[in-house]
This record gives structure tokens, sequence and C-alpha cells, in this order.
């Protein structure tokens, strides 16, 4: 479904220098398939979740992006989420002035123009949001304030994962879905995830830590460092980092 072969990507510093994060990394996840990336910080996990998504500052230099048999590289960010790809941020930015219900059905419609679908109506729109926010305890009032605006952490990842069951996007990318969040909230976001799970999905869960695979379990686990993936494994190679750390990783990428 998504296959990344040798892929080196640069960015520009704030000192102007160019940097290169990603060192040749090759990666393939199969629909159904669930993957967690683990790494310490600056090893690269969010940038390659950026140039799979075709963010701007993000320089592809080397290598290629396939997703479903087709070259996405070249494409722009809102052309590969047309095509299925979706990015959970780590970071959910605020956008004042937009009611989020506004915001959410926008993007979704968007999406089904672009895929050439027909738009879904208001009333059919609302009775979509209200199930799926439904399922991760967010009330009709929180959608409708301005997207994030004055939104707790917790707040903001359980909206991450409502556009996602509304936009049913074919891959999703999770930058550290956990950051931020209490056990509840971890719960509550892991249950949303996991109803997305579905034979002709795949699915990229970037964490530092263990703790969120407890509840999203993976099918594969790569370990990245300096910009490579320098071990892959089952699940429990989750754990063998929880006891004993990254340390031996980063000497062995250096």
């Amino acid at each position: 479904m998504l296959k990344i072969n040798n892929l080196h990507c640069k960015v520009e510093a704030q000192d102007g220098a160019e940097k290169f994060i990603l060192n040749g990394i090759s990666l393939e996840v199969p629909a159904g398939e669930v993957h967690a990336i683990m790494g310490p910080n600056g090893s690269g996990k969010s940038t390659l979740s950026y140039a799979v998504t075709g963010r701007d500052g993000y320089e592809v230099t080397e290598g290629s992006i396939n997703f479903n048999g087709e070259e996405i590289g070249d494409m722009a960010p809102e052309e590969r989420a047309a095509r299925g790809l979706y990015l959970s941020f780590q970071y959910p930015v605020e956008i004042p002035g937009v009611p989020t219900l506004i915001f959410l059905k926008e993007a979704l419609n968007a999406q089904r123009v672009a895929r050439g679908e027909a738009e879904v109506s208001a009333p059919d729109f609302m009775k979509l949001a209200r199930t799926k926010a439904k399922q991760l305890s967010i009330s009709m009032d929180m959608l409708k304030r301005p997207v994030n605006v004055g939104f707790s952490g917790g707040e903001k990842k359980r909206l991450e994962i409502l556009q996602a069951l509304i936009l049913e996007p074919k891959f999703l990318i999770l930058d550290e879905t956990d950051s931020g969040l209490d056990i509840d909230a971890l719960k509550v976001v892991a249950d949303g995830v996991n109803t997305l799970r579905a034979p002709d999905r795949g699915m990229l869960v970037i964490t530092h830590y263990q703790r969120l695979l407890d509840y999203i379990k993976p099918d594969v686990v790569h370990i990245l460092a300096a910009g490579r993936i320098v071990k892959s494994g089952g699940p429990e190679l989750a754990h063998e980092l929880e006891a004993e750390g990254y340390d031996k990783y980063i000497g062995e990428a250096a």
C-alpha cells in the first residue's frame, strides 16, 4: 500500500544551512497492517511523516514514495490527501474564526470533489458528525467552537481522530498521537483509531513510548535512528525499547 524506497530528505535550518534528516529509509506497509515507528528525539520520525504527506520545506533529494501503485513524490499535499493519505499532527494548529463543524464539512467535501464524488449535504453531514463525535466523547458544543482554539491537549488529539473518522482515509500516519494525553484520553483516542483498522487500510504510528502500543497493537515495529531504520521486528521490540532504551541503537546508527 505504502512503499518508501531509499528516501533521503533535507530541511533548511534557521541559520540557512541545509541539514539532511532522512538518510536512506526503505519501508513497506501493506494494506491491513499497522506499523509503528519508534526512535529518540531528532531521529527523523516527524520528518518522515512530512516527507510522505508533502509538507513544504522538506525536500526529498533521493528515493521514491509509492502509494497504492502510484508515485506521489511530486504531488501537492492536497493531491496526496485526496488520494487517501491522512496525517494526525503532533501539535495540531489553532484556526481562529473557523468553526470546527464548518472546517470538517469543507474538508470532507473538498476531498470528495477532488475524487469526482458528490458533496455531502448539510443534514447528512450533521448526522455523520454527531455519530462519529459520540464515539470519541466529543460534544456538539465543542464542535461549534473555532478549530482547536482553547482546546486542551486531549481535546485536540480527539479532534484529530474525529477528522479521520469523518474523512475515512485509506492510510493514516499518526505522529505522536499520545503526546500530552492522560490515560483516559489515551484510551478514547486509541479506541477511535482501532475502529479505523480495516483490511483495505494501512497505518503508520509514530511514537516515543511503548504505552500507546498497548492500545494500538502494531504488526511491525521499526526503530529509527539518525535518519535510518536500524531494526525491525514484532510488537515485542517495543517492550525491549521500554526496558533497555535507545542508546545501543543510537550507537549503531552513528
